[in-house]
């Protein structure tokens, strides 16, 4: 269910029902010169609202703030300062849990999101809330990848490759420009490569200047049908496993009692 295509009865009744408030997170940044800004939280959005049609539950509007600062130099991309955004996204969640849900689930579709996320899930141990945030982890077992590499073609991927065009393919056909793309492979150009064991955050941009990453020209709909049906069966199970879940608000209980 859409948060924003309820009714504020329909959504009383909904929060009441699922008790889990699904948020995808993306932003708006560059993909190669042939996939829209908004391909992250278009997809991401997509896919959350698929999964809850199977496993009920409410879906918050589409969001589009997040970690993005690597991708500042291009048109288009939107960020905003570092403490600004922990705050939103905070107070997003406590709206969230004010609204009713005791469970929020974060289902990040931009990789760039992935260490700002989990810290995120950390901060909730500052002080005790009312709800529970889970954050879900894509699914890399030998079984999953294995069916991912069937599907694929190529091995080269990260950002407006081959997968995440099938998928904006399959999503939205309409925003894809596929003749803007390079019948060239994009590979890492490894520019801080004589810096072993180091983490910059210019390492995404050393390595992908173009912010684009392998081949799209062998992207297709029907290959984007089969990865996202994948996603939303493995999104929708772990929805399911949430609402049955009654251990971690029994944790954060014990663990915020001991100060």
């Amino acid at each position: 269910m859409k948060w924003e295509n309820l009714t504020s009865i329909d959504f009383e009744k909904a929060v009441k029902e699922t008790n889990v408030c699904i948020i995808a997170f993306g932003v708006l940044e560059r993909h190669g010169d042939h996939l829209p800004l908004g391909t992250d939280f278009l997809n991401g959005h997509k896919i959350a609202t698929l999964a809850s049609d199977i496993e009920p539950s409410v879906v918050f509007p589409p969001f589009y703030f997040g970690q993005i600062y690597e991708a500042r130099c291009f048109p288009g991309t939107l960020t905003i300062k570092p403490t600004l955004l922990l705050e939103l996204i905070q107070g997003v969640l406590d709206e969230i849990g004010r609204n009713g849900f005791k469970k929020i689930i974060l289902f990040n579709a931009h990789g760039g999101n992935d260490a700002f996320l989990k810290f995120l899930a950390q901060c909730q141990l500052w002080e005790e809330k009312s709800y529970q945030v889970y954050m879900y982890l894509r699914d890399r077992s030998k079984e999953k990848m294995e069916k991912f590499n069937q599907i694929c073609e190529t091995n080269l991927h990260g950002h407006a490759c081959e997968c995440e065009t099938s998928i904006s393919l399959y999503n939205h056909s309409h925003l894809v420009q596929m003749d803007k793309i390079s019948k060239d492979t994009y590979y890492p150009k490894k520019k801080l490569s004589h810096l072993p064991n180091n983490f910059s955050g210019l390492n995404w941009y050393s390595n992908y200047p173009d912010h684009y990453v392998g081949n799209a020209n062998y992207a297709t709909s029907e290959k984007g049908k089969m990865l996202v049906q994948m996603e939303v069966e493995s999104l929708a199970k772990f929805i399911a496993a949430v609402k049955n879940d009654e251990v971690l608000e029994t944790l954060s209980q014990e663990f915020h009692s001991r100060f």
